[in-house]
């Protein structure tokens, strides 16, 4: 089973904003894959489903970006998944140009403040 985390901003102000792009993906997911993401556990929205072959569970934590990790590591230690393997985190960065993308398995916060949230948890 996978946790797919798309960090944003639960208020009106940020939709549609870069700094909402993990939640957008994961409104995307949800659509394509038909998993419902209304379900409120563990200070998130949480849908489940399965996306090629594989258990699911996309996830928009409702705790705002900086405190990010405090929702999800109550979610990884509930269904005890390993956070190094089955925890894929979508986010912007300001670092890189819209439309550019980088996956990558391991690696420091770079000043993202979501990322070391999840990070310190």
């Amino acid at each position: 089973m996978y946790i797919i985390a798309g960090l944003g901003n639960p208020t009106k102000e940020y939709e549609g904003t870069r700094h909402n792009v993990g939640f957008d993906v994961i409104d995307r997911l949800s659509e394509r894959y038909n998993i419902d993401v209304t379900m409120e556990k563990h200070r998130a929205l949480i849908g489940k489903g399965m996306i090629a072959g594989q258990k699911v569970i996309l996830v928009k934590p409702q705790t705002y970006m900086n405190l990010s990790g405090e929702s999800l590591v109550e979610l990884v230690n509930y269904y005890k998944l390993d956070p190094e393997s089955e925890l894929i985190v979508i986010y912007d960065d300001i670092s890189f140009s819209p439309g550019n993308l980088r996956i990558r398995e391991s690696g420091s916060a770079g000043g993202h403040n979501g990322v070391k949230s999840i990070i310190k948890c």
